[in-house]
């Protein structure tokens, strides 16, 4: 460990390399999920498709609700790869081995190399960061750029030279301007959540250089604007006003399908930022403990992320609409939390207080015991079908779908468990105990994903993206009926010059369409469809979708 420690350029390798096998292997071994993967995909696709790299579209239509910058990242990978599920999640394996190398960087700057390097490590180890950089959704570049952003304001509020002033407020408006582009005016919105709740808890004793603060403001502008001031100019303005209604809309009301309890975002991070989770849990509750082991620059920069952490948490929290990766801003300022206390554990030679102890059995009992659970649902399946415990036609439909297990998917959370148990029982020092945990949540998850990802795809959507690439290179139209979903555009190819592009699907059920036109709804919904449009013709059904076609010589 000292060996490779002594340089930093042994650390930067070494994280580079871990991050490409982790992060990269079986990239593509399993279908984009709908919504989001697809969502940013398809309009990747169409870009390519259509050489228009300005405008997002899906459908090859206007799409308002995301800006360019990470659909742009894609688009260039599948210009390189081909567009597949491996170009698609390829930016996030480079996003992966950007924040490992940042968070080092900020770590060693801050405290040690070793600090930074736990403090990266359990980034990757945690389970939902590692799934989320074998991801093709935006987040994580977001959340890089968001955190690096508050960062370089630290450096800048920290900083002794006028020269070092303008550095740091110029990096941190060109990465705030990068949020934006990724995401839209959320990130403005944490950022300056953030800021207030900062000054308010320092009571608003701050200084401020009035010159370098007016030169991160334009560049802010430059940056962050300069997509939605080209739309403007070329008269695009009307989805410029739409993206900014979708935003609020987002904010104020509970999306479709995307609802959830109060303290959804606290149970996510729980459990999907397991082990850091269970570290950080002390200094989340008890900072001022934690504080004065710190030097005044890691005091400072502690608070930062705490507050960080916070904003986005009970923002989140209010917000109507529940999705999983809206407090995946949280995994950055979490972490660093965990790895502070890690290392203050470790540098007093002392053990892992009794309240991070009890959490890393609990939860990890949980995550085991589900599996459990998980595998002897499926040993059982036709029993607990039959039984009518399950009312939900298009549920029952899914779980038909003919997908072999070993019998042996519960060991990667039984090693989880014995790896965590093992640990806190024997007497080894903090770092060593750190360190198998770290492995044993790495190994957990990456074999988890092998396992079971796949397994759960073929469940929820193959056999509707099995018909969708079947009608692929085919004068055919295709929609979906009774469900949101953007997997029939990527997976049929859907090519631009369609006659059905902006007309809906009233028209294809019933207008004069000029060539076959395919359907998929969920076998919930099939009987009300079939009676309102009899001139639909059922294909077949399998694994709770139902596939429809209409002819050209029947319409009247």
């Amino acid at each position: 460990m000292n060996n490779i420690l002594r340089k930093d350029s042994n650390i930067y390798f070494f994280l580079i390399i871990a991050s490409l096998l982790l992060f990269m292997s079986f990239l593509g071994n399993v279908h984009l999920f709908d919504w989001d993967e697809i969502n940013f995909a398809e309009a990747a696709r169409e870009m390519t498709t259509t050489g228009n790299y300005l405008t997002v579209q899906i459908n090859y239509l206007p799409f308002w609700e995301k800006p360019p910058l990470f659909i742009w990242l894609q688009a260039v990978s599948m210009n390189i790869f081909g567009v597949n599920e491996f170009a698609a999640r390829f930016p996030n394996v480079l996003c992966g081995i950007l924040s490992l190398s940042f968070l080092y960087y900020i770590g060693k700057s801050l405290v040690s190399r070793t600090f930074g390097l736990i403090w990266s490590l359990l980034l990757a180890a945690s389970v939902l960061p590692f799934i989320y950089f074998k991801s093709g959704i935006i987040d994580p570049f977001f959340n890089l750029f968001i955190f690096s952003s508050l960062y370089f304001l630290y450096r800048y509020m920290n900083s002794l030279t006028v020269k070092k002033k303008y550095a740091s407020i110029s990096a941190s408006a060109v990465l705030l301007g990068l949020a934006i582009l990724t995401k839209g005016p959320a990130a403005l919105l944490v950022f300056i959540l953030t800021i207030i709740v900062y000054f308010i808890y320092n009571k608003f004793r701050f200084s401020v250089s009035l010159k370098p603060m007016i030169t991160g403001l334009l560049i802010l502008l430059i940056t962050g604007g300069s997509w939605f001031i080209v739309q403007i100019a070329l008269g695009h303005h009307d989805t410029v006003v739409q993206f900014i209604e979708y935003q609020a809309r987002l904010f104020a009301t509970r999306d479709s399908g995307h609802g959830g309890f109060l303290f959804y975002h606290f149970v996510v991070l729980m459990f999907g930022v397991f082990p850091a989770s269970a570290w950080a849990l002390p200094a989340i509750l008890r900072p001022g403990k934690y504080r004065r082991l710190m030097s005044e620059n890691q005091k400072q920069f502690f608070n930062w992320n705490l507050i960080l952490f916070w904003v986005v948490l009970v923002l989140f929290t209010i917000v109507r609409t529940k999705i999983i990766h809206y407090s995946s801003l949280c995994y950055l300022p979490l972490t660093f939390i965990a790895a502070m206390y890690l290392h203050k554990t470790i540098e007093m030679g002392t053990n892992f207080n009794i309240l991070s102890r009890i959490s890393l059995i609990i939860i990890a009992s949980v995550i085991a015991l589900g599996l459990i659970c998980l595998q002897l649902f499926m040993a059982f399946k036709n029993d607990i079908l039959n039984s009518g415990f399950i009312h939900d036609s298009f549920v029952l439909g899914n779980l038909q779908a003919d997908v072999h297990w070993s019998g042996f998917e519960f060991v990667p959370g039984l090693f989880l468990l014995a790896g965590v148990i093992f640990s806190i029982v024997n007497k080894m020092s903090a770092l060593l105990k750190t360190v198998i945990i770290l492995c044993c949540s790495l190994a957990f998850t990456w074999v988890s994903m092998i396992l079971i990802v796949p397994k759960a795809e073929e469940y929820s959507q193959n056999a509707a993206i099995e018909f969708y690439k079947s009608l692929q290179n085919k004068n055919v139209y295709l929609t979906t009926l009774d469900f949101k979903s953007y997997a029939h555009l990527f997976y049929s190819q859907k090519q631009p010059g369609s006659q059905d592009i902006g007309r809906g699907d009233e028209w294809l059920l019933t207008g004069n369409i000029d060539k076959p036109a395919y359907f998929v709804c969920k076998i919930s919904s099939c009987d009300e469809i079939a009676s309102k449009y009899p001139q639909l013709h059922k294909l077949y059904e399998k694994n709770g979708f139902v596939f429809l076609e209409r002819k050209p010589m029947e319409t009247k």
